[in-house]
């Protein structure tokens, strides 16, 4: 049994690497005739287009998408062994479903720690020059659109601004509260600030202050106003793109900061650090999934199994979509919506191993 063993395992990281070079060359093609045009509209080097973008574009694609490529690869190798009648004497000897699947599942698990660990050491690393080359030659500006902004910088700092510019650093409508003992001790308002990166302060524009002191109430107003205060521009303007930027700690980190801050932006984060964590459960049911519809040998070959493997594995990736809108909205608890997909694709599993030929 260790050759076959050994013959299914090669046969799947085989077709696992090829299947990955010729979807990368594919991609990376198609990305550079979309592209062409801004990269020669903006003037970007050709050291910052090979080396910051495509060189970390590539692996960013193969992490994002391995799970897709596990499926294909399996999907590949199996119907071509069911169509050489290569399976079906495997079988015929005694061996069983269960214990055919042993070497895939061992790949797919192997796959997908390597997966684990890349998406939260090594990938935010490489996405760092890569999303920096994006953001200067091929995207537009981030542009913050959040409304209505309210954060807590600690247990007794609360800010708010109706609207923040994150090109001009420049905030609308300002409101700083400090609360010591559920007793408003200080408010500051102002029609507008904005952030003096040289001298690391605030502007205050048309300002009011209230201090609650124990000889009475003191106030103050004015046109103009420096002012030391811990937040910076970043805290008002939420970029959902900096997660991919952050490994497994400096993700922990900023879950725990916007906790404490009360930011709105907590489920996403929690999400996207619980979905890190179940990228070998999504590769070994991708991979039983692709070896139940491709075991069998059938006349229509291996068009047929390829074509319900890649529709399979798509509505998988859109349920995953969805589940992430599903917890950042706060519609579902997290850990379900994060699980919901895996849920739902190993019942459709089974079915499929049930009436998969034995």
């Amino acid at each position: 049994m260790r050759k076959l063993d050994w013959y299914v395992i090669r046969k799947f990281l085989g077709s696992f690497f090829a299947s990955i070079a010729l979807i990368i060359i594919v991609v990376v093609v198609f990305d550079i005739s979309e592209k062409l045009d801004k990269f020669i509209e903006k003037d970007a080097p050709l050291n910052a287009i090979l080396f910051d973008y495509y060189l970390n574009f590539i692996p960013y694609f193969i992490n994002m998408f391995s799970s897709l490529f596990i499926f294909i690869s399996v999907i590949f190798f199996t119907t071509r062994m069911a169509q050489n009648t290569e399976i079906l004497p495997i079988f015929c000897s005694g061996i069983s479903f269960a214990r055919f699947s042993v070497p895939y599942i061992l790949c797919a698990l192997f796959i997908g720690i390597l997966n684990l660990v890349l998406a939260n050491f090594v990938i935010p690393d490489v996405n760092k020059p890569r999303i920096a080359f994006e953001r200067l030659y091929v995207k537009n500006p981030y542009q913050n659109v959040n409304s209505n902004i309210h954060l807590q910088y600690d247990s007794n700092t609360y800010y708010y601004v109706e609207s923040f510019d994150n090109h001009t650093d420049m905030g609308y409508r300002f409101t700083e509260e400090i609360i010591e003992n559920n007793r408003l001790v200080s408010k500051t308002s102002a029609q507008n600030i904005r952030f003096d990166s040289a001298k690391e302060k605030w502007r205050l524009i048309e300002y009011s202050e209230r201090k609650l002191e124990p000889q009475g109430e003191v106030f103050a107003s004015g046109h103009y106003k420096e002012a030391d205060m811990p937040v910076r521009p970043m805290d008002f303007a939420a970029d959902f793109v900096k997660v991919d930027e952050m490994n497994f700690t400096e993700l922990n980190q900023l879950i725990e900061q916007e906790k404490t801050r009360g930011g709105s932006l907590v489920p996403f984060y929690r999400f996207e650090r619980l979905q890190r964590f179940l990228h070998p459960l999504s590769a070994i049911i991708l991979t039983l999934m692709g070896l139940a519809i491709s075991s069998n040998k059938t006349r229509q070959g291996m068009g047929k199994n390829l074509a319900i493997g890649i529709a399979l594995a798509f509505t998988f990736i859109l349920f995953l979509q969805m589940s992430r809108a599903l917890a950042s909205s706060g519609s579902m608890p997290i850990w379900l919506a994060a699980l919901l997909p895996i849920i739902i694709y190993g019942i459709i599993t089974g079915v499929l191993i049930r009436f998969a030929q034995k």
